[in-house]
């Protein structure tokens, strides 16, 4: 089984234009994606943001289930997160979960972001971390809105650190130009960008978001040594309080009753 979970976090991630239907990233939304190994479906991935409580505390899902002959992949994560009062363009992480079972280990992964005490303490199989808070630390989820809302507003440069498996990893994104994507859900006119990395590694990401849909990714590919691993696609997605599978005037989709119904979170 490729290990397609952190394209699946980047999917997650300066051409600010009008937002379809007044949505922001912080929309309540869904968004259902198909997963593929070359030209084999693994399976599907389903993100899930839901209206702030009274509390305005934001509750963000992603579940996936994937198979591949006897592989089988099955992950469920949540992330709790708030906007900074003097700041509302920035998201700031409370608790992380993330559970994963299938072949191999199982495991699951907790951080709590302390802010109060300046301090954020992680939980990665059974392993214990602990690192100095700062608003510019994310978790692997919440960050994808955090992107979103960056991008909408022009912001530079496109630089992330996000806890995850007891660490700190940097992303640096790099937007490429606009470009018009037919999916089997419709055409969308996006923004390419581009994970930046070390040539040397012979790794490549690229994903593409459509500014229409507040910047919804609409498609992930990864490629090892120029061949590639793994393609995420865009199946269907619903805001609320937009009519349901009500197009863009460049994108289309074809939501069907079932499919606007979320997940259960987890």
């Amino acid at each position: 089984m490729p290990n397609y979970f952190s394209s699946l976090v980047l999917l997650a991630t300066s051409l600010a234009v009008p937002q379809a239907w007044g949505q922001t990233p912080l929309t309540p939304h869904t968004a259902e994606y198909k997963v593929f190994y070359g030209d084999i479906e693994l399976g599907k991935g389903r993100f899930r943001l839901e209206a702030p409580t009274d509390t305005g505390i934001y509750n963000y899902y992603f579940d996936s289930a994937l198979s591949l002959l006897v592989l089988s992949d099955v992950r469920h994560l949540r992330s709790e997160f708030t906007q900074d009062t003097t700041e509302p363009q920035k998201l700031l992480p409370i608790r992380y979960m993330h559970e994963r079972e299938g072949t191999g280990p199982n495991f699951r992964e907790q951080t709590a972001f302390a802010r109060e005490q300046g301090n954020v303490y992680t939980r990665y199989k059974d392993e214990k971390g602990k690192f100095e808070y700062s608003d510019t630390l994310f978790d692997p989820l919440m960050v994808q809105l955090q992107f979103r809302m960056d991008i909408s507003a022009g912001k530079q440069p496109l630089d992330y650190s996000m806890v995850k498996s007891n660490e700190i990893d940097d992303y640096e994104f790099k937007i490429l130009g606009k470009e018009k994507l037919k999916l089997e859900s419709g055409v969308y006119d996006t923004v390419k960008i581009e994970v930046v990395r070390d040539p040397k590694k012979k790794r490549q990401t690229f994903f593409w978001m459509a500014p229409d849909l507040s910047y919804l990714p609409v498609r992930l590919t990864h490629f090892e040594k120029g061949d590639k691993q793994l393609d995420i696609q865009l199946l269907n997605y619903h805001y609320a309080d937009e009519p349901a599978a009500k197009p863009t005037s460049t994108a289309s989709t074809n939501l069907t009753e079932s499919e606007q119904t979320p997940v259960s979170g987890r």
